[in-house]
């Protein structure tokens, strides 16, 4: 499974995990997006989109190790991918028919978002 880990750029940005290498992802209230992460496995892949004025996906991640002992506060140590050849804006986003149903569209506040394969693939070129 694939996700979309939102962030704001001026909490943590993609530079910051770059700078980092690995983090562990929290900061995480929202119970679907507590759900989500709870959900990750080793190996899935992240896509980091930062929020605020850019409003854009703009590199890779992967997961590295869950521990959801703690449901309330699942810690997802995660590892840096790359940046996107060419971000990919919000308005993108909406304009493909890919993410009709996405919460990424429908649900504009949740901060962790399971991806299909082909979405993931349409915001990554990969």
């Amino acid at each position: 499974m694939d996700y979309l880990l939102k962030t704001e750029p001026t909490a943590y940005s993609f530079a910051d995990l770059q700078r980092d290498k690995n983090t562990v992802w929290d900061g995480v209230s929202n119970p679907v997006a507590l759900k989500h992460l709870r959900e990750m496995k080793p190996g899935d892949g992240l896509v980091i989109y930062e929020t605020g004025e850019r409003k854009s996906a703009v590199g890779t991640a992967s997961v590295v190790a869950v521990d959801a002992s703690d449901p309330k506060n699942p810690q997802v140590k995660i590892k840096v991918g790359k940046a996107l050849a060419k971000p990919v804006t919000l308005a993108e986003v909406k304009a493909h028919k890919l993410f009709a149903d996405s919460p990424l569209v429908r649900q504009g506040r949740l901060s962790v978002v399971p991806l299909s394969a082909a979405q993931f693939k349409f915001l990554t070129g990969e």
